[in-house]
């Protein structure tokens, strides 16, 4: 169990630390703790280190880059995260302090958000959460011109986070734990899904703009009295409509967090809550075409990297399944990911 350096919590003062991805090269540590007697979250930002973690996780210096190091840190200092979409009932949590420390790092204190974690959502939730989300992109909705002011923006997030990751060609698809997980016909469509990456990306492209956050699931969800908090602002920049309803649908089963039974309730209730909060401003029909779009454009990569450390290590952090029942219990999800994709290579 690590803690937090001792000139930021004294030995004396509880910290706990938080479940978050450690091969992230941007996240020193994650604890939470109390800052002036009042229940914090201190997150630990760290600069871009040679050799430290895997490549595809590397923090990156380049602004525009979607790893950027510092971005959480300029879209809580900025104001940004907590009132880029505030007029649809999405906040950020307060911040407490942001202290830059001689080493280089940024020790991001956030206030405690009291609340129901994302992980035990109901299906209502996630489609008040999806409605929500629909009239802030409907808010930002080919507003994109206005923020070149945050030059710390994500460039092109979707894209350069998705062809970063790390597949290995040939991806064996006639893995052994592939055949006896996934039917002959789901292999083939992933299959397409991946040699066709680059036009599904494509297809995002020609989608409408808006402001994205890059990822909402239920980890980064703290549903609260006043209404849904979102944390973790380090993605965040312009993308097409529909990515982060997507995301919410399938990262909200593909770990195993939330029973993967409800994913059919949950996929309609979020397309519904988001198509609602469009409404008016965007075409439904185009709304729930992006949603699949841009759904199959953020998960082309998945099935590929499953496959390539089949036999070996997981390489999971939230995900604590054995291999076998991960490829079982992803099998709905790719299903959905599979069925979507027809919106993005027809």
């Amino acid at each position: 169990m690590t803690r937090p350096p001792l000139d930021l919590v004294p030995a004396e003062v509880p910290a706990h630390p938080l479940t978050h991805n450690p091969l992230n090269g941007v996240t020193g540590g994650i604890w939470r703790t109390h800052r002036n007697g009042r229940p914090a979250v201190l997150k630990l930002i760290t600069p871009p280190r040679h050799g430290t973690g895997p490549t595809h996780w590397a923090a990156s210096a380049d602004v525009g880059h979607w790893n950027y190091w510092r971005r959480e840190v300029e879209a809580y200092g900025s104001g940004l995260a907590a009132t880029a979409w505030a007029g649809a009932g999405l906040a950020a949590p307060d911040v407490l302090a942001v202290e830059e420390r001689p080493d280089g790092t940024v020790a991001l204190w956030l206030a405690d958000m009291d609340g129901r974690p994302g992980t035990v959502g109901t299906i209502g939730d996630f489609g008040e959460v999806a409605r929500r989300l629909g009239v802030a992109h409907a808010d930002w909705l080919d507003r994109t011109a206005e923020l070149p002011r945050y030059d710390w923006l994500a460039r092109d997030w979707l894209r350069d986070y998705t062809l970063s990751r790390p597949v290995t060609e040939p991806v064996p698809w006639d893995h052994p734990a592939a055949v006896v997980a996934w039917p002959a016909s789901l292999r083939t469509t992933l299959r397409r899904l991946w040699e066709r990456r680059h036009a599904v990306l494509a297809a995002t492209d020609r989608l409408p703009r808006t402001l994205c956050h890059h990822d909402v699931w239920p980890t980064n969800l703290i549903l609260a009295g006043g209404g849904p908090v979102l944390l973790d602002w380090s993605f965040v920049g312009p993308g097409p409509i529909g990515e982060d309803a997507a995301n919410l649908v399938l990262d909200t089963f593909f770990d195993g967090l939330v029973d993967v039974a409800l994913l059919p309730d949950v996929a309609d209730a979020v397309l519904t809550g988001y198509v609602e909060g469009l409404r008016g401003v965007a075409d439904p029909a185009l709304v729930a075409r992006a949603v699949r779009i841009a759904g199959a454009a953020k998960y082309f990569w998945l099935a590929p990297v499953m496959l390539n450390r089949a036999g070996g290590a997981t390489g999971q952090t939230y995900d604590q399944r054995d291999e076998a029942a991960m490829f079982a219990g992803r099998r709905p999800v790719l299903e959905l990911l599979a069925d979507w994709s027809a919106a993005a290579l027809d």
